[in-house]
């Protein structure tokens, strides 16, 4: 069985989200059955996709957010 590999947040800018964003996109649209020309043309027009395919701030680590626990004991 392969091993996922772990992600550490900590270790990325802005930049190397930005990158890895634009690859997850270009294998989906690849996938998706769009021919190479056309996946970079919709890739390089940045109006071409919706804001959510790459985050407006930086990541945040699940483990920074406070849990709130519903249960009262």
């Amino acid at each position: 069985m392969a091993r996922k590999k772990v992600i550490d947040l900590d270790t990325y800018n802005a930049l190397d989200a930005y990158a890895i964003a634009m690859n997850e996109f270009y294998k989906s649209l690849r996938r998706a059955g769009f021919a190479v020309d056309l996946c970079l043309a919709i890739i390089t027009d940045r109006s071409a996709y919706p804001d959510w395919i790459l985050p407006t701030k930086p990541l945040e680590k699940i483990g920074d957010m406070p849990y709130d626990d519903d249960d009262e004991d």
